[in-house]
């Protein structure tokens, strides 16, 4: 027994870890007659799909008091679920999805010819890398170590007027947002003549922790940055989702928008 030959160990191969993606979504009504708002997610549930071809993320506003708002969403929604599907993962990918923003504005001009149309935020996950981009005013935001970061700029009047004064030299500060037409869109999907997209010039990495909210701003423009904060400081997306309706309803806003939201937490 005492000469038996021991063999040695072989060491175990180092198992790469890879960031998993969990998702929750929140959608209500509002005080509106209808939902005109739309969402979508791809390969979500696949984690092999994610890993070679990467996750889609986006929330479309249609613009109520306009044409058929619920059509223009769904019409982008459609329009970018199927650009995405056809995108070269080797190739630029913030460039693409900036495309596929512009094809579905387009798109939802075609089917509503100029007289509606739908904002706009959109992410593409591939890598464990973001590319977004967006038109309009809804929200893209980006929780990360306690810090609430807005990817994403407003496409009204107000950031209009902002950039105005920034580039002619101007310092003074003007409260814009006091203005009544302060929040009219300048840019939004299926506008005759949009020509600006707000895009990433590069996937941004992630890391384990951080969350994603996309959201229209029935949410973004109602919550103040606290409640939000408050509300991804929870432990379940789930809980997140409810916290962030329940700040909702105790605003208690009469004339409440349509509001959705889209929550993406990376995690090991």
């Amino acid at each position: 027994m005492g000469n038996e030959a021991v063999l040695p160990l072989s060491p175990r191969p180092k198992i790469e870890k890879k960031l998993g993606y969990r998702i929750a979504n929140l959608q209500g009504v509002g005080a509106r007659a209808r939902q005109e708002d739309s969402f979508a997610v791809s390969n979500a549930f696949d984690v092999m799909k994610i890993w070679d071809e990467g996750l889609f993320i986006t929330v479309c506003d249609g613009m109520g008091g306009m044409r058929d708002g619920k059509l223009a969403s769904e019409t982008a929604i459609q329009s970018l679920r199927n650009s995405f599907a056809e995108m070269d993962r080797q190739g630029d990918l913030d460039g693409q999805l900036e495309r596929s923003i512009r094809l579905a504005s387009r798109e939802v001009e075609a089917v509503i010819g100029g007289d509606g149309g739908s904002t706009v935020v959109a992410g593409i996950i591939y890598k464990e890398r973001l590319s977004f981009a967006s038109v309009g005013d809804s929200y893209f935001f980006l929780y990360r170590d306690g810090v609430l970061n807005r990817l994403n700029r407003e496409h009204n009047l107000c950031q209009q007027m902002f950039l105005e004064e920034v580039q002619d030299g101007s310092m003074e500060q003007k409260n814009y947002r006091e203005m009544d037409e302060a929040v009219a869109l300048t840019q939004f999907l299926g506008m005759i003549g949009m020509d600006d997209v707000d895009a990433s010039y590069r996937p941004y990495p992630l890391k384990e922790g951080d969350i994603l909210l996309l959201c229209s701003d029935g949410v973004g423009g109602v919550l103040s940055e606290e409640e939000i904060i408050r509300a991804l400081s929870l432990k379940s997306e789930q809980a997140m989702c409810q916290q962030l309706e329940q700040g909702l309803v105790a605003h208690a806003k009469r004339n409440q928008d349509n509001y959705t939201a889209l929550i993406v937490k990376c995690v090991y």
